[in-house]
């Protein structure tokens, strides 16, 4: 067994740190996304009168590590589903987790949001065939692109299964294992891929990147042992940068528009390895929350942002604080949410299959007592 093999063996448990991330990911985007509603960050489908600057920086800082922390983790998901099913299965499973779940979304999750986003509309029944001229997927794009990317990196992937993807695997993972190597080398393909696009969101070059190199960062134990050693510091420099940029910015000293994919690449790299290093050193374990949340997360990503512009359209009317209104927001989606995954989504197999959920298996048949069992 060589020493590759050795290292992929030795990591066939669960891994509890990736499912926490990706729940808390999940349940950030409510206080996330209400925040859109406050902030001064772009348009968004509803807007409240009075706006926070502050938030608007929250927003910022979270946007550069946000969506790249999804794609790692469905990088990192690729790398385990291919240990255990072959290229068509894994296609397979991607229709049905991804695609289904996207159309499905896409024709009955989205529509709400682009309707309640219109200042002057008609009845949702007359808007809905005009629905499809906005060409807004709304929050799923990250499913449409996920599925997408699972196409475009199958190739790739199943190479890197092979015995000289193996060998390549291998020495790409042990010149990245050297010092301070893993803190910056990542970064110069994502400046690159940044700039290919710089006016596009969401720019799909940038984001394949992030699938790819959470798939890389399994193959190999020695690239989170990596990771595991500069974590503090890469939380340090990415905080700091963020601080130092979005103050030189605000005060006019640099323009971002030609420099900003080189900051902005450094702070999402350096948050990456520092949100991977400290979930894997604290968060590698499992509880009932975790049971429920690990399967719940995909529906409520599915279902959060149409119940937060929703019940954002009526609550920002309303003639009170912001911090009451966000509050509200935020508390009042994710229970709607919940609810809704909880009693209608997960307990038939249609729902689950529209939600992308692995469906319930039937229970096993008592087999009917021969007539003397039943005497005796």
């Amino acid at each position: 067994m060589n020493t590759q093999t050795a290292r992929r063996s030795a990591k066939s448990g669960r891994r509890w740190d990736i499912d926490w991330l990706r729940v808390l990911a999940v349940l950030l985007l409510f206080p996330f996304h209400t925040a859109r509603i406050f902030g001064t960050f772009g348009n968004w489908y509803v807007k409240n009168d009075q706006l926070s600057q502050a938030l608007t920086y929250i927003i910022a800082f979270v946007i550069h590590w946000h969506m790249p922390l999804f794609f790692i983790l469905a990088g990192a998901a690729t790398w385990f589903s291919l240990r255990r099913r072959s290229g068509s299965q894994y296609l397979r499973e991607r229709l049905t987790r991804l695609l289904v779940p996207f159309l499905f979304g896409f024709l009955v999750i989205v529509p709400p949001q682009i309707y309640v986003g219109l200042r002057q509309r008609p009845s949702y029944l007359r808007f809905y065939p005009s629905f499809f001229s906005y060409a807004d997927m709304g929050h799923l794009w990250f499913i449409f692109y996920l599925f997408l990317f699972s196409l475009v990196g199958l190739p790739l992937f199943l190479y890197l299964k092979s015995q000289s993807g193996g060998h390549l695997m291998d020495r790409l993972a042990g010149f990245l294992a050297r010092p301070g190597v893993i803190l910056l080398l990542p970064v110069i393909l994502l400046v690159v891929t940044d700039y290919l696009m710089l006016h596009f969101y969401p720019n799909p070059v940038y984001f394949i990147t992030f699938f790819i190199y959470g798939y890389i960062l399994m193959a190999d134990g020695r690239l989170e042992e990596s990771i595991d050693r500069y974590k503090g510091v890469a939380l340090i420099l990415g905080v700091a940068l963020f601080v130092v940029w979005e103050s030189l910015v605000a005060l006019g000293v640099i323009s971002p528009d030609r420099l900003q994919p080189i900051p902005r690449s450094l702070i999402t790299w350096f948050c990456l390895m520092a949100l991977m290093g400290y979930g894997r050193q604290f968060l590698n374990f499992t509880n009932r929350f975790l049971n429920y949340f690990g399967e719940a997360s995909y529906p409520v990503y599915i279902l959060h942002q149409t119940a937060i512009v929703i019940i954002g359209f009526f609550v920002v009317k309303w003639s009170a604080d912001m911090l009451p209104k966000f509050v509200t927001i935020v508390v009042a989606s994710f229970v709607v949410t919940v609810l809704l995954y909880d009693l209608v989504v997960r307990r038939t197999n249609v729902t689950r299959f529209l939600f992308g959920m692995r469906l319930l298996k039937k229970p096993p048949e008592t087999p009917a007592a021969r007539p003397e069992e039943a005497a005796a």
